[in-house]
């Protein structure tokens, strides 16, 4: 959070939320499918975010989702169990 004065007026601002590929996000309302947990598969002034329960992939502006989000999740690390074995 930043204070920026102008003049005689105090404004305050937001940095904007720093999200990496593969973050995991639980937004304030459910999906349809009843799931919170999102994880992002896109970046930009949009952002890609795939449902974690049905896989549904939705784009919403990055403000959408700054206001939306609720918590940022641990990330989820692939281990050789989850790995298919041949």
């Amino acid at each position: 959070m930043a204070c920026i004065v102008k003049g005689q007026k105090a404004e305050l601002t937001m940095a904007p939320m720093h999200l990496e590929l593969g973050d995991r996000l639980r937004l304030r309302k459910p999906h349809p499918c009843g799931n919170y947990d999102w994880v992002v598969v896109r970046l930009g002034a949009d952002i890609g975010l795939s449902c974690e329960k049905c896989g549904r992939r939705v784009l919403l502006p990055r403000s959408e989702v700054e206001r939306r989000t609720k918590q940022v999740l641990p990330r989820l690390d692939k281990t050789d169990a989850d790995l298919p074995s041949s």
